[in-house]
């Protein structure tokens, strides 16, 4: 089974984020998993910032600036693979603003902890964010209001309204 972690203490994101803004992007997430299979993959999203432009080839030249870095300060033990890539089209939602920016458009999300009907995982219409503090989400069962602090991982749902507000660079 492989483990993740997602950056919990932010010392990946302190390294690599001044590197990927320098660059003209934006770092949605870092992540290191481990199997045995693969080994340890540092894995980073990013997406257009000021650059609004994003192919594989950035994403190898952001890749190989990177790797400079992470060659002096060597934040991880042991032997690793360095991956960057974009979030694709059911990306993840790993900031607060993400919430506002894809209201209206389907998403998954699982909590830490559940709430108080023991529930942790819910699937519903994205409302947008409340107070700096929730994520509302329109669900079959209600309308929640979730703590953003305890959103474990959030991703959206591949619809066909995604698609279409893809194509047509809405999102």
């Amino acid at each position: 089974m492989a483990k993740s972690l997602i950056d919990p203490e932010g010392r990946f994101r302190a390294l690599v984020e001044p590197v990927v803004s320098e660059a003209g992007y934006k770092l949605v997430r870092v992540m290191l998993t481990s199997n045995k299979q693969d080994g340890q993959i540092l894995q980073i999203m990013i997406e257009p910032g000021t650059n609004p432009n994003l192919n594989l080839d950035d994403c190898a030249a952001v890749s190989r600036s990177i790797s400079a870095l992470l060659e002096v300060e060597d934040p991880v033990s042991g032997a690793y693979r360095l991956e960057v890539s974009t979030p694709g089209i059911d990306r993840p939602l790993t900031r607060f603003e993400d919430f506002d920016r894809y209201k209206d458009f389907d998403v998954k999300v699982e909590l830490s902890t559940p709430i108080e009907t023991g529930q942790k995982r819910f699937r519903g219409v994205l409302g947008g964010t409340k107070k700096e503090v929730g994520v509302v989400l329109d669900t079959e069962e209600g309308i929640y209001v979730l703590p953003f602090k305890e959103i474990k991982k959030a991703s959206l749902v591949m619809t066909d309204k995604l698609m279409e507000a893809s194509k047509e660079g809405r999102v």
